[in-house]
């Protein structure tokens, strides 16, 4: 009983105690909470974001679950699109002991207003203000419910490589929302190594004039790329001057950020004629994933709007949710703060006091004292609104950001896609991908087809050539030596295998390319390859032609199309013909393998007499003649002529393997000697590059070339031993001579000069392998949209034999190249018959283990009394013993095993009759 009352009187304290903290927090919930809200309301965005936020707040008043007893009074100014008037009403908001603003709108003003908030710890949460530099760390105090521009620039930049292009030219204006959007969208194509080639901006109150001639200017430049990054109205400008200068035609791209669409869910229809500036622009939409709270809203959208004076209906717009959200996000936080205890209370700052008169009245400014704690239950709400899921990371941003992709078509506009900082660029809605690992696999990056400016579904190649007057300044070597490669003639005459296969691709392409070729050299040396190319880096030359290897230090500095000639370092030496003496027979075989073949058919022969001599009379004799045979049968199996019958299964056995083995000897040996007796046989000392890098004999290496510094870097050849060549001329002066006559050992050079070479001059000849491989293409400077269109069109060259046929107009002779191919009898070597060989000493060894086997069982079983006194006597006896039952014919040995046995049972008779006469 005791205990029942005990436990009555527990649950009456617990319901008192509870009933008395809730009695004190709702003597601190006051009665009525104000907030400030600063928009435009006039703006494509305010006039949405002032209905959507008036809607909010009357329904966070009727909720029945969200701040009990309290109401939220929101005041709303109109900064009239002034950035000096928002500032002002802010500041007057923090007068009025206001707990967070809604706003402002634009980042210029957000970013003044965010110091004033910081001092005064009062939170700013704006749904619109986007510049990526509005960061947490400067500004703690500033919220925002909607995303940065870096996740809408990083979508732009995926949206430039999805579709190959590189060079972008960006378009905004000239304040901290677009200069700062536009840094973080250099950043983002940067990282997928495009860029952006020109800046154009724009004042933010830009005539008309002003806008022509910058678009003017714009289209002027290479590429065909446009991102608008403006506010509204100053882009639907610049999109109907960009369509009366005709820049909305067929090759141009124009991709605008957020705004665009903003616009068109604002203020659909738009007229025909705006509808007209903008067909096959892309743009960006934030998205906000369907939900059963966005179908309510949207359905009451109209009765919403309906008392709303305008020139024409008011679309409901991302923004607009994102401002509704952003009232429910506050209310929230407001309650949070009340649940864990909190309160609201002002004071003064006593540094604003000090500052009296005039009429900014600074110091009635108040410092919200829980501020900081509100700021800290808006960043730990977790909700769902009509935006979707809103939650804040780490960094003060919302999670999830997500794009629709948007492509203007006729009278209205589709969606091609979607992108997701989680999934990349996808068909697929970035909810379905929430759930899993982030992928961002190329096969993933799908976008269904666009409709392009000037009505084509053709991917726009995004570049033009600059429509300037200016030719293309291309450098070419100035060669003094194989000038079948490139030839400079005179001060316009430019010939050569090279050229002409840059003039053949420049006709494939799909547009006029105006050049110039501009010699680069003296004229008395080969110029340097490298050198040419780093004069592309400098400016100097737009591109380079000729005979430009592509390695790796030249691709450091600029790109190379697809290679145009297959090349690679070769050695070149003299060469002399290897005539046949009295011991050409012996050249077929290396010695090792002449050696091997004897110990095998020695071994053979062994082995089979082994097997055979106990069975066999052909292998059974006086020792000598059993030698004789030995002999004689392993070396008639050469040719088959052994007349020996092998009667074992093992001799049988190990004969056919042997035979097949003599057989693949036999035939490897004559083709080798024919082809010794019967083609021509070159030699030299040098037998390639590791022969040239143990000795120290000079080489001689093409002035200007790579060569040298690939010897001495890589090959760690002495610099000493390298001596420069300027012509043909003088590499065959420089062989005949030799190292011991002031000339060099072997001449290093590419394969492509080196069979120009030979083609006139037979007593030279490549003597190894080659060993680097590289090719020749065309340079031009990094990032290049030429490279790809050049590389496509010497693929479609060589596709057609048109490459072919160029090679064969300059470079076809009657080379000497052929006959030189091989320097060395190329000998068959053991490695090459060792498999062979393996097996049939397999089949010897294990022939021989079953035979020892047998002739112990048959030891044992037929000589059991030789056993009984080998066993007491000593080792060698008995081995002697077992080796004379082994050298035994066969018949023998079963004869007297046979006798014995007769000899056995007749004894055992005879005992047997004297035992019984005995017992008798």
């Amino acid at each position: 009983m005791k205990t029942f009352w005990l436990m009555v009187l527990l649950i009456f304290y617990k319901e008192l105690f509870l009933y008395g903290i809730v009695s004190t927090l709702a003597s601190t919930i006051p009665k009525a909470m104000n907030i400030g809200v600063v928009i435009s309301f006039e703006t494509t965005i305010g006039k949405v974001a002032k209905v959507a936020i008036e809607a909010a707040i009357k329904d966070v008043n009727s909720d029945p679950t969200t701040l009990v007893g309290t109401e939220i009074k929101a005041t709303m100014q109109d900064s009239n699109r002034s950035g000096i008037l928002a500032i002002a009403q802010a500041l007057k908001f923090m007068e009025r002991e206001t707990v967070a603003i809604i706003g402002p709108q634009d980042s210029a003003t957000a970013h003044v207003v965010s110091h004033v908030s910081n001092e005064l710890h009062v939170p700013l949460l704006s749904f619109s203000a986007s510049d990526p530099t509005l960061s947490s760390l400067q500004f703690p105090y500033f919220v925002r419910t909607g995303h940065s521009d870096l996740y809408q620039m990083a979508a732009i930049a995926e949206i430039v490589d999805y579709y190959g292009w590189r060079e972008v030219i960006a378009i905004y204006g000239d304040d901290e929302h677009g200069r700062n959007g536009i840094a973080a969208l250099g950043d983002k194509l940067a990282a997928k190594r495009c860029k952006i080639t020109f800046k154009a901006r724009l004042c933010p109150t830009a005539t008309k004039d002003e806008i022509t001639n910058l678009l003017v200017k714009v289209a002027l430049s290479e590429s065909r790329i446009f991102v608008v990054h403006t506010s509204a109205s100053l882009g639907i400008e610049v999109f109907h001057i960009a369509h009366y200068l005709g820049m909305m035609g067929s090759g141009y791209v124009w991709i605008a950020t957020d705004w665009l669409c903003t616009v068109l869910d604002t203020n659909s229809p738009l007229s025909e004629d705006e509808m007209e500036d903008i067909q096959g622009v892309l743009s960006l939409r934030i998205h906000a994933p369907n939900s059963v709270l966005r179908s309510r809203f949207i359905s009451k959208w109209k009765n919403l709007t309906s008392a709303e004076k305008s020139d024409g209906p008011i679309g409901l717009n991302t923004h607009g949710l994102y401002a509704y959200d952003t009232v429910w996000l506050l209310a929230h936080a407001i309650d949070s703060l009340f649940r864990q205890g909190g309160n609201i209370s002002f004071s003064k700052d006593s540094r604003l006091a000090e500052i009296r008169g005039g009429k900014l009245h600074l110091d009635a400014l108040n410092i919200f004292d829980e501020g900081n704690l509100l700021l800290q239950s808006i960043l730990q709400v977790n909700m769902t609104g009509l935006s979707g899921p809103i939650k804040f990371n780490s960094d003060g941003d919302l999670m999830n950001p997500a794009y629709e992709l948007i492509n203007v078509i006729g009278t209205a506009y589709r969606r091609i896609g979607y992108w997701s900082n989680h999934s990349g660029i996808s068909v697929v809605p970035p909810e379905v991908f929430s759930k899993k690992q982030p992928n961002h696999s190329s096969s993933n990056q799908t976008l269904y087809s666009v409709i392009w400016p000037g009505q084509t579904s053709q991917k726009p190649r995004g570049w033009v050539f600059p429509n300037n007057g200016r030719h293309l300044k291309i450098g070419i070597p100035h060669r003094v030596s194989f000038r079948e490669f490139v030839s400079v003639t005179g001060t316009d005459s430019v010939t050569g295998f090279c050229i002409d296969v840059f003039t053949a691709a420049l006709n494939l392409l799909p547009y006029a390319l105006p050049y110039k070729f501009i010699p680069f050299g003296d004229g008395h040396n080969n110029p340097s390859g490298t050198e040419l190319v780093r004069l592309i880096t400098a400016g100097v030359y737009d591109a380079a032609v000729g005979d430009i290897t592509i390695i790796t230090n030249r691709t450091r500095m600029v790109d190379f199309t697809q290679p145009y000639v297959e090349s690679g370092l070769v050695v070149v030496a003299p060469v002399w013909k290897s005539n046949s003496n009295e011991w050409a027979f012996l050249r077929p075989f290396s010695p090792l393998m002449w050696g091997v073949i004897a110990v095998f058919f020695l071994a053979v022969g062994a082995i089979v007499w082994t097997l055979e001599h106990r069975q066999n009379d052909d292998f059974r004799g006086p020792p000598k003649r059993q030698v004789v045979t030995i002999f004689w049968f392993s070396f008639s199996t050469m040719f088959f002529a052994h007349r020996e019958n092998v009667v074992s299964s093992l001799g049988r056995l190990v004969i056919i393997i042997w035979l097949f083995v003599v057989f693949i000897i036999n035939s490897s040996y004559t083709a080798s000697l024919t082809s010794i007796l019967t083609v021509q046989q070159l030699s030299s000392p040098i037998k390639g590059i590791n022969s040239l890098k143990s000795n120290n004999d000079p080489i001689g290496y093409q002035y200007g070339s790579f060569v040298r510094n690939y010897l001495v870097d890589e090959l760690n050849i002495d610099e000493s031993r390298l001596v420069p060549f300027n012509s043909a001329a003088e590499f065959a002066k420089a062989l005949k001579d030799g190292p011991h006559k002031g000339g060099v050992a072997a001449v290093i050079d590419e394969r492509a000069y080196i069979e120009l070479f030979l083609s006139t001059r037979c007593e030279f000849s490549i003597v190894g392998k080659e060993f680097t491989k590289n090719g020749w293409g065309f340079a031009f400077p990094r990032d290049s949209p030429l490279v790809e269109d050049m590389s496509t069109a010497i693929l479609k060259l060589s596709e057609s034999g048109d490459l072919q046929r160029i090679h064969d107009k300059w470079l076809l002779r009657s080379a000497c190249t052929l006959q030189g191919a091989k320097l060395d009898v190329d000998r068959l070597q053991l490695k090459s018959f060792w498999g062979l060989f393996l097996l049939c000493g397999l089949a010897c060894v294990a022939a021989l283990f079953i035979y020892l086997i047998q002739m112990m069982r048959q030891f044992s079983r037929h000589c059991p009394e030789d056993i009984e006194s080998s066993t007491r006597s000593s080792r060698s006896t008995r081995i002697q013993t077992f080796l004379s039952f082994v050298d035994e014919k066969e018949e023998e040995v079963k004869g007297r095993s046979k006798r014995r046995h007769i000899e056995r049972t007749s004894y055992r008779k005879d005992e047997d009759r004297l035992s019984n006469a005995s017992s008798n």
